[in-house]
């Protein structure tokens, strides 16, 4: 088998597929607990990393409130990792607020970028 952009991804075949998803998903959630990240009142998104163009773009997209949460989740988080200790339990992020929103901008904008890069090396013949 071939893999490549147009073949489906892991992911779309276990959803597709009840019973490996019923097995899969509490080893996912068990998964997701290990990682640590939501103790310290972080989503999955504020992970990636920042040090490139794309992301940069779409950390300008986010709405105001959306940044604003986002810097005040980097300051808390920075504040319990210096204390060298986790947030308190009503503070971490529930699995039902983890929920992606920067992904869709990242998307937008490496979408836009393929479109740019089309149209930029588009050749013109003269007739």
């Amino acid at each position: 088998m071939i893999f490549g952009p147009t073949s489906l991804s892991l992911a779309s075949r276990v959803t597709a597929n009840k019973t490996l998803l019923a097995w899969c998903k509490p080893i996912a959630a068990w998964y997701t607990d290990l990682m640590g990240y939501r103790k310290y009142g972080l989503r999955y998104d504020d992970l990636i990393l920042e040090e490139n163009k794309d992301m940069y773009r779409s950390i300008n997209r986010l709405t105001d409130r959306e940044t604003y949460d986002r810097g005040f989740r980097f300051k808390r988080a920075s504040q319990a990792s210096i204390l060298h200790t986790p947030l308190p339990k009503e503070q971490w992020t529930k699995p039902e607020e983890d929920t992606q929103y920067l992904r869709p901008h990242i998307e937008n904008v490496i979408a836009e970028n393929k479109e740019r890069k089309y149209w930029d090396n588009l050749k013109v013949q003269r007739k």
